[in-house]
C-alpha cells in the first residue's frame, strides 16, 4: 500500500525550535541555536519513521518539539488532525495518553526510589484511569509481561534490573496509557549489541499485536533499517533526505547520506562500498554556513550551494532529497 492510500496520524509542518543564547551580566540574547530549523514529514497510521544523523543534528529536539515538550518556535505539529501546539491544558492531557516517549538512558529516566509497580503505574493514576487497588495491579502485570517481564518484579526497584531488563521497563511504562504513537529516542544506543536485537524485537512485535506507530530516534544506522518503513536523514537541524527505507539504502541521492551509508560495516568484504571520508568539522547550530548548510563539507560543492538553500524535491517514489546536484 503506498503512503498515499494510508491515514495520517501526525504531520509536522515547517517545525523551527531555536534555544537563545544569553551574553554578559545583564544576559542579553545574543543569538540563537538552531537546533531544527524547518522540518517537515509525515508519520501514517501503524509505520515506523526512522531518524538518522550525526550527534547534534537536532533528531532527539525533534522528537521532543513533536511531543510538546519543548515549546515550538516555530511550526505546527497535527496528530489525528488535532492541532498539538493550540491545545489548551485539558486537551493536552487527552494528548498525553495518545503520545509517549521511551527515552534513551534505562538507568537515568526511571525515578531509583519508585518500584516498578509505581512507575508503570504513576501515569494512569495521574490521569485517573485507575484508582489505587487489584485493577491497578492487574493493569501492571499486564503490561510488564507484555514487555517480557515477570510480573513479580513489579516490587523490585531500578537498581536490581539489568540494563535490557530497564529499558523494558521504560517501554512499559510508555505503554501503560495505552498510546497510539511513541517517539523512541535512541531506545538500544546504551545498550549491548545482543540486548539491543531484543529490544527492537519486542518493539516490533508490539507495533504489530498493538498498531502502534514510531518515530524511532538512532545514529545506528544498521538499526534504523532493520525497523524502519522511513528514513530521514537530519544534518544540523534540517532533513536532507527522505525515502522509503530501500530506496534511502540502495540509492542514496544526497552526498551526507551517501557518506553515512559508507561508514556502514559490511560482513562481506567482497561488498564493501568506497569510504567516503567528510572533511571539517560540523558547522555550530548558532551560526549555520548560508546556502546549503552541507557546503562547507560536501565533496560535490559548487558556488551555487553557497548562497541558495536547495528546494525539498521529490526524485520519484517519495524519495525526498534537499540538492542542488542530487544523483
Amino acid at each position: 500500500m503506498s503512503t498515499q492510500q494510508q491515514e495520517v496520524l501526525l504531520e509536522v509542518s515547517h517545525l523551527k525550535k531555536y534555544f537563545p543564547i544569553h551574553k554578559g551580566f545583564f544576559k542579553r540574547k545574543a543569538g540563537d541555536v538552531k537546533a531544527v530549523d524547518d522540518v517537515s514529514f509525515r508519520i501514517y497510521q501503524g509505520e515506523t519513521l526512522g531518524l538518522v544523523g550525526e550527534s547534534g543534528c537536532g533528531k532527539s529536539t525533534t522528537g521532543r518539539a513533536v511531543l510538546r515538550l519543548f515549546e515550538p518556535t516555530a511550526g505546527q505539529v497535527q496528530f489525528q488532525g488535532q492541532d498539538v501546539y493550540t491545545a489548551g491544558k485539558r486537551e493536552m492531557i487527552e494528548l498525553r495518553k495518545k503520545m509517549q516517549i521511551i527515552f534513551q538512558d534505562p538507568y537515568s529516566s526511571l525515578n531509583p526510589r519508585m518500584s516498578i509497580s509505581e512507575t508503570v503505574g504513576e501515569a494512569l493514576v495521574q490521569h485517573k484511569m485507575y484508582k489505587k487497588g487489584p485493577e491497578l495491579d492487574e493493569k501492571i502485570m499486564r503490561t510488564v509481561e507484555l514487555c517480557g517481564l515477570d510480573r513479580y518484579y513489579i516490587n523490585r526497584f531500578p537498581h536490581e534490573f539489568s540494563g535490557g531488563q530497564r529499558q523494558r521497563i521504560g517501554i512499559a511504562r510508555a505503554l501503560a496509557l495505552d498510546p497510539r504513537f511513541i517517539v523512541a529516542d535512541e531506545p538500544v544506543s546504551a545498550l549491548d549489541v545482543s540486548i539491543q536485537a531484543q529490544i527492537v524485537n519486542l518493539m516490533m512485535e508490539l507495533q504489530q499485536s498493538l498498531k502502534l506507530s514510531y518515530l524511532f530516534i538512532s545514529h545506528d544506522l544498521s538499526v534504523v533499517r532493520y525497523i524502519s518503513k522511513r528514513v530521514g536523514v537530519m544534518y544540523l537541524g534540517s532533513l536532507v533526505e527522505l525515502a522509503a527505507k530501500d530506496d534511502l539504502y540502495s540509492n542514496p541521492l544526497h552526498p551526507y547520506t551517501q557518506a553515512l551509508l559508507s561508514a556502514i560495516p559490511v560482513a562481506d568484504p567482497a561488498l564493501k562500498r568506497k569510504r567516503i571520508v567528510l572533511k571539517g568539522d560540523i558547522p555550530s547550530p548558532a551560526n549555520p554556513p548560508t546556502g546549503c548548510k552541507f557546503h562547507t563539507r560536501c565533496p560535490r560543492a559548487k558556488d551555487i550551494c553557497k548562497t541558495d538553500v536547495p528546494e525539498w524535491k521529490d526524485y520519484g517514489n517519495e524519495h525526498y532529497a534537499a540538492c542542488h546536484f542530487a544523483q
